[in-house]
């Protein structure tokens, strides 16, 4: 029998690039998200089915969840792929955008798995969380999102940790730099910024990845379905970074690569 597997944010990037490897492998998807259009797009290419639906709020979850069991009656799979971003050091993010942040970004997930864990237990299925790098280090004006996505790591691990014995398996990913909808909006804010394209505000925001490129979704979404399927059956809260070799790179060592340059006459 085929999986039924739900995908949040499934209209673009890493979520629809699942949607698309879930359905060429058999799986019966379900993608939702706020916009219906992208998931259209997406649901046309791969058979998915749609639910326009904000997941950020109880009722969005609920038509989602009880959408997905009222066509298909089981639930295998979740992909917690959905989230928003506000750019600020502690002191410039505002309250209402810190709140809201954790809201869609923690809070949402949370109450999500709290509505779909009984199906899930049911079918001993897994759960893939869709975090990021910021998660795992701080950078300058990312706390906010940092801080949502490192609770939602340990939401993951906890998962993990709370119902394994149920025959449920949790784990997340840790993408960095990848050519997303998000990722293009803030090449272009940093092209802007340095008088420079897109494209390459890409190179330069990857100049020291190992790998020297931004990823694409398509292998963001491998590592995702591999989590998903019954190859990565003894794999259980784990978080595994899918960034090029960023995260391990010693900050310390920068200095040393010719190819960067750094203003010694610029304040600390």
């Amino acid at each position: 029998m085929s999986r039924v597997v739900l995908v949040t944010g499934g209209g673009t990037g890493i979520g629809a690039a699942v949607a698309r490897l879930l359905a060429r492998g058999g799986d019966r998807v379900v993608i939702c998200g706020r916009r219906e259009a992208p998931l259209r797009a997406v649901a046309e290419e791969t058979g998915a089915q749609v639910i326009v639906a904000d997941v950020s709020k109880p009722e969005g979850i609920a038509r989602v969840v009880d959408g997905t069991i009222a066509t298909y009656g089981r639930l295998d799979g979740l992909v917690v792929n959905h989230g928003i971003i506000h750019v600020g050091r502690v002191d410039e993010v505002t309250p209402e955008q810190w709140d809201e942040t954790l809201r869609v970004n923690l809070t949402s997930p949370f109450l999500l798995v709290r509505e779909a864990l009984p199906h899930l237990l049911a079918a001993r299925g897994a759960l893939v969380a869709v975090s990021s790098v910021a998660a795992l280090r701080a950078s300058d004006g990312m706390a906010a999102y940092s801080a949502s996505k490192a609770g939602l790591l340990l939401l993951t691990q906890s998962l993990a940790v709370d119902h394994g014995r149920d025959g449920l398996r949790a784990n997340a990913v840790c993408p960095g730099w990848t050519e997303t909808e998000m990722g293009d909006m803030e090449m272009a804010e940093l092209g802007a910024a340095r008088g420079v394209s897109a494209d390459e505000a890409y190179r330069l925001a990857t100049a020291i990845v190992p790998q020297r490129r931004a990823a694409h979704p398509d292998e963001v979404a491998a590592t995702v379905g591999w989590l998903l399927s019954d190859a990565a059956s003894y794999v259980n809260g784990v978080v595994l970074p899918v960034d090029g070799g960023s995260s391990v790179v010693d900050p310390g060592t920068i200095a040393l690569d010719p190819r960067v340059s750094i203003d010694l006459n610029q304040e600390p």
